[in-house]
């Protein structure tokens, strides 16, 4: 896809060079649009869209036709060149902070703005739009469907991209990228179609006017990921509990989260699922605290069931104490159950934590003793599906053991 996107961009900027800009002032218009949506991006690239008005000004641009009534006549590939240069021009004070656009996020806006390019500009250049559908609602309801179709491109883009990195299941990805497009992939749709209807009618000068809103929705969605963030932290924090206290090791809540997130992955959880299968993990330790005297490097694999649910069930409490979801309060409950009676979410945390505490336990060859352990006690005490994707996870050289999420 990258070695596409960058033949895409190279016969584009080919195109324009050979053929010169057309409408020279609705082009540089866009580029600086797109420019100053880049300029205002809110991450280093995690965020499934971290520039939504530059995404909005590109896809206008790919579906505009005319602007204030007088018929434009950009192709497929000055759109391209229009969207990508104003993109660089944009993301040059990011790259020298070291937080710029990832080569994701660049691929997919290339393929993306001339796929949307190439389903709209060679039919109006040919007078078909006009001859088919005139100028109302029809022709404004083809560009809100070329653009939902458009998203329905990238959602397939962004899966297909992560799983040829992770060869996590495609299906579940997909499912993710097409729930967030109801959050602010759906505010940069209704935008891009907006602005390109309105400059048909009321020329540039409408394009400040709708990008206001998309700039508020933007500052409303990064106040929105503040939060989630602070309330991540926040747990992670109470994890941290069993650490100080000194019933656990450090970072054996992180480890344990991290694996855990990442097996459900493996195994095709749904980001909500993956979410609450993360906290559960965090907090799998915190009954602990009930006990009178720690548990040696806080192996509670090895203890007994009575005393393993008896910890499961009072982290249980503690967790309902805190306000968080109440699946939560459930997986850790149900961690020390026998597997075949837990929801998945408990057997992957019991398989997990059971992994890194083994693992301690043999130096350098502590990893695949533990596996070997795990896979030997499949029949008792660990579903065989979750100790075959704990195998691939560790066995996959990007996995970080030292944070979760």
């Amino acid at each position: 896809m990258y070695a596409v996107a960058c033949a895409v961009t190279v016969v584009a900027l080919g195109e324009t060079l050979w053929r010169g800009v057309d409408d020279r002032g609705v082009a540089l218009a866009f580029g600086v649009l797109v420019a100053v949506g880049e300029l205002a991006r809110w991450g280093g690239g995690g965020d499934r869209e971290p520039a939504p008005l530059g995404a909005a000004g590109a896809l206008a641009y790919a579906l505009l036709g005319t602007a204030a009534g007088q018929p434009t006549h950009h192709g497929v590939g000055q759109v391209v060149t229009i969207a990508v240069a104003g993109a660089l021009v944009g993301c040059v004070p990011h790259v020298a902070r070291g937080k710029g656009p990832t080569l994701d996020h660049m691929a997919r806006r290339v393929l993306t703005v001339g796929f949307a390019a190439v389903c709209f500009q060679p039919l109006y250049n040919q007078g078909k739009l006009e001859e088919w559908l005139g100028d109302g609602a029809p022709y404004a309801l083809l560009i809100a469907g070329l653009l939902a179709l458009t998203a329905l491109c990238d959602a397939v883009l962004a899966a297909a991209m992560v799983h040829a990195r992770t060869r996590w299941p495609f299906g579940p990805l997909l499912r993710d990228e097409l729930r967030a497009m109801l959050g602010i992939g759906s505010a940069v749709c209704a935008t891009g179609a907006v602005m390109a209807l309105a400059v048909a009618v009321a020329g540039l000068w409408a394009l400040p006017v709708i990008s206001l809103p998309l700039l508020l929705t933007q500052l409303a969605f990064r106040r929105y990921s503040a939060v989630k963030a602070t309330y991540r932290q926040t747990i992670a924090s109470l994890a941290r509990a069993t650490e100080i206290a000194g019933y656990t090791p450090h970072g054996h809540a992180l480890r344990v989260a991290a694996l855990s997130r990442a097996v459900g992955r493996d195994l095709g959880l749904s980001e909500p699922d993956l979410t609450v299968l993360e906290y559960a993990a965090l907090m799998h330790d915190i009954g602990q605290l009930s006990l009178l005297d720690p548990v040696a490097e806080g192996a509670t694999a090895v203890l007994p069931t009575a005393q393993q649910r008896r910890i499961a069930l009072l982290g249980g409490a503690v967790v309902r104490q805190t306000g968080v979801d109440a699946q939560v309060a459930v997986v850790v409950e149900r961690q020390a159950d026998p597997y075949r009676e837990q929801p998945l979410p408990a057997r992957i945390v019991r398989t997990a934590n059971a992994y890194d505490e083994m693992s301690r336990e043999q130096g350098p060859q502590g990893p695949l003793t533990a596996l070997e352990r795990l896979r030997l006690a499949t029949g008792r005490d660990y579903q065989p599906e979750v100790v075959e994707a704990l195998a691939r996870v560790v066995a996959h050289p990007g996995l970080r053991l030292g944070s979760a999420g």
